[in-house]
C-alpha cells in the first residue's frame, strides 16, 4: 500500500469525514498540516442533497479565501473509489446508498473529489503514521455507527465490492436479538455504537431517553445503569477485536471515534476484554497488544481524507471523468 501524501500540488487540499453525527472538515496543507478546522452538524435523517449541500458548505467554511487544489471526502457506507459512488449503506444516513458522492460533490464545490469508506481513509492515515513498510493493522471505529479496516503486510484489504473491514456487522453476543442498522439482528453496531449505548442505558434506567453524553455524564457521576451501559458496549467492542485479532495476526489494533472519547471508564472494560480473547502467542509476547487510539488524534479521519486527493481517483463535476 502506497504511503498517502498530504496533497497532490502546492496548493492546500480539503479533507471532509462525513459520520452520521456530524461532518469534520479541514484545510491540510502540502505537508500534511492542518491549516484550518470546521465542523457542522450532518442532516443524517434529510436524505443525499441535504448531506451533499452540508458537505459542499463545509468544504467552502474551511477554505475561507484559499482556493483548495482538490477535496477527500472519507464517507460512511460502502464506497467505490473508482467509480466515486456509495455502494451501499445502513439507515444511518438516510438514501445514501447509490450516491454519485464524488461527482456530485465535484459539481457542488467546482473542485475535483476523490472519496472512500472513511475508516480505510483513517487506517491509511494510521499506517503512513507508523512509518514501518510492511506493517498489519487493525483499525476500529466506535461513532454514531462501528466501521473498520484491515491493512495485512502493508495492503489495505477491499474484499468483495470493498466491503472488507465493515467490522461493526460482526455477530455480537452482547447485541443478541437487537436491531442493527443494516436490518440485520445481532450485530456488533447495535449495542456498541454510541446509539447502542444510549439505548441500553435507557432500557436499563427507564426514565426519559437521554443521548451519549448524558450517559457518560451520568456514569461518571457514579450512575450504574450508565456504567455498565458504556462497559457493556466497550466489552462488545473488545472481545470482537481480539477475535479478529487471533484470526489476523495485526502487529498494530486502534480504535478510534466519538465514543472513545468517553475515557477511561471504555478504554478499560474494552482492554481487559480484548486481552481476555487473546490465545498464545499474542498472550504472553513481550511487546502484547493493547488496542490504543490513533497515533493522528482527532485529525486521523480528515488526514485520512485529504490523502485521498493523491491517493485515489480525482472526479470531476458530473461527467465522472477521472484524473
Amino acid at each position: 500500500m502506497a504511503r498517502p501524501a498530504a496533497a497532490i500540488g502546492a496548493r492546500p487540499v480539503v479533507g471532509l469525514d462525513l459520520g452520521g453525527t456530524k461532518i469534520a472538515a479541514a484545510l491540510v496543507a502540502p505537508d500534511g498540516t492542518v491549516r484550518a478546522r470546521y465542523s457542522c452538524p450532518t442532516p443524517a435523517t434529510e436524505g443525499a442533497d441535504a448531506v451533499l449541500d452540508a458537505l459542499a458548505h463545509a468544504a467552502a467554511a474551511v477554505q475561507g479565501g484559499a482556493q483548495a487544489q482538490a477535496i477527500g471526502v472519507a464517507a460512511a457506507g460502502v464506497v467505490d473509489p473508482a467509480a466515486g459512488v456509495v455502494r451501499a449503506a445502513t439507515s444511518t444516513i438516510a438514501d445514501w446508498s447509490g450516491v454519485r458522492l464524488a461527482p456530485l460533490l465535484a459539481a457542488r464545490t467546482g473542485c475535483r473529489v476523490a472519496c472512500d469508506n472513511d475508516v480505510r481513509a483513517a487506517a491509511a492515515a494510521e499506517y503512513a503514521a507508523l512509518q514501518a513498510p510492511g506493517a498489519s493493522l487493525l483499525h476500529l471505529s466506535v461513532g454514531t455507527g462501528v466501521g473498520g479496516a484491515v491493512v495485512a503486510d502493508g495492503r489495505m484489504l477491499r474484499g468483495y465490492a470493498g466491503v472488507a473491514g465493515h467490522l461493526g456487522h460482526l455477530p455480537s453476543p452482547e447485541a443478541a436479538g437487537l436491531p442493527c442498522s443494516c436490518g440485520a439482528l445481532g450485530h456488533l453496531e447495535a449495542v456498541a455504537a454510541g446509539p447502542g449505548i444510549a439505548a441500553l442505558y435507557n432500557r436499563l434506567a427507564g426514565g426519559e431517553p437521554a443521548p451519549l453524553e448524558e450517559v457518560a455524564r451520568r456514569a461518571a457521576a457514579g450512575d450504574p445503569h450508565a456504567a455498565g451501559a458504556i462497559a457493556t458496549g466497550a466489552t462488545a467492542a473488545g472481545r470482537a477485536l481480539g477475535g479478529l485479532t487471533n484470526a489476523l495476526g495485526p502487529g498494530h489494533v486502534v480504535v478510534g471515534g466519538g465514543v472513545t472519547g468517553i475515557g477511561d471508564p471504555y478504554w478499560a472494560p474494552l482492554r481487559a476484554a480484548f486481552a481476555a480473547e487473546l490465545i498464545e502467542p499474542l498472550r504472553s509476547a513481550p511487546d502484547a497488544l493493547v488496542p490504543r487510539p490513533p497515533l493522528a488524534g482527532p485529525d486521523a479521519p480528515v488526514l485520512g481524507a485529504a490523502a485521498l486527493t493523491a491517493t485515489a481517483p480525482l472526479h470531476a463535476p458530473d461527467t465522472g471523468e477521472t484524473r
